[in-house]
């Protein structure tokens, strides 16, 4: 209980410092399993791999960190170790969201406290809230935690699209600070970019839209194969900001054949393959209702590792 008061002090007095530095290579974690359990070993020899690599900010609890099957027992403390190992090296964007407004504010309000830097706020899955459902969503979350907050657009999992001028919308509540945008359409990440204010993050929520993104304004992503190429992709997003573009290209492309490995299956069963194959976590394990790797595709995925070296 003391580490997670210090955590929380500690956190929470960066916070507000912190915030203006959400940007560059985020990853969105995987949570290694071991015998159906949290192997916190292992994820806290993650976290140190992604500081040393140059990765800017982490995102536990996310998708790819399998949130959806994760108990709140267990996604809090996913959450509080993350905040512990990073321990103020770079922010923890922590992931929140839910189908369930109430869930995610008692999520939100778990981060607040243990000390992340920011909450990563899905929009509602299965519900499919209209565009109006989605803003007071928001609103609720932001009003009753008074807390930073990322939104997460990712239409392709949730079945809802959060529309550019919905998102302007939100954006003018103090605690919506960005969106992570995972439509993979630049004409919509344009017209958020467009109609948000200059301060609010736009960061990519696809690792193939990562480069055009910056090129158009944003200011990173949230990244799978981050948890693979950590400093390539650290390396790619300082070059957009260096404005090296041609080297941000050559990245871009050096780095693509593992964009569309990592969707072979279901995220984030190709990352935990590969994270087992560079022998970074000792099992490739995932939860039901997800399943191993199949054959076909282990094999596909282990040339695309081969030829960039990573196995």
């Amino acid at each position: 209980m003391a580490a997670k008061t210090k955590a929380s002090k500690k956190g929470g007095a960066s916070s507000k410092k912190k915030k203006d530095a959400i940007e560059g290579a985020i990853v969105a974690i995987v949570t290694p399993f071991k015998d159906g359990r949290l192997d916190e070993d292992t994820l806290k020899e993650l976290i140190e791999w992604h500081i040393k690599s140059g990765t800017n900010c982490i995102v536990p609890c996310g998708t790819t960190g399998e949130s959806a099957t994760l108990s709140h027992e267990e996604h809090m403390r996913v959450v509080e170790l993350t905040i512990e190992t990073v321990n103020g090296k770079v922010p923890v964007i922590a992931g929140t969201g839910s189908n369930s407004t109430e869930e995610t504010i008692m999520l939100t309000r778990h981060a607040k406290k243990a000390g992340a830097d920011a909450a990563l706020v899905i929009t509602p899955y299965y519900n499919k809230p209209s565009q109006e459902g989605l803003y007071r969503h928001f609103m609720e979350v932001a009003g009753e935690c008074k807390f930073p907050m990322i939104l997460y657009n990712v239409p392709g999992r949730t079945s809802v699209n959060m529309l550019p001028q919905t998102v302007a919308r939100c954006a003018k509540n103090r605690y919506v600070i960005g969106i992570k945008e995972a439509t993979g359409s630049l004409q919509q990440i344009s017209n958020v970019i467009r109609f948000c204010p200059k301060k609010f993050i736009v960061l990519s929520g696809d690792d193939f839209t990562a480069f055009p993104t910056m090129a158009i304004g944003g200011k990173g992503v949230i990244s799978v194969t981050s948890n693979i190429m950590p400093k390539e992709m650290s390396a790619m997003i300082k070059a957009c900001f260096k404005g090296d573009y041609a080297k941000a290209q050559k990245l871009h492309y050096k780095m693509f054949p593992v964009f569309e490995a990592m969707f072979f299956e279901t995220n984030p069963v190709p990352a935990k393959t590969a994270l087992a194959m560079m022998g970074k976590i000792p099992s490739e394990e995932v939860r039901l209702p997800l399943a191993a790797m199949s054959e076909t595709n282990t094999e596909r995925l282990r040339d695309v590792l081969a030829q960039l070296k990573l196995v």
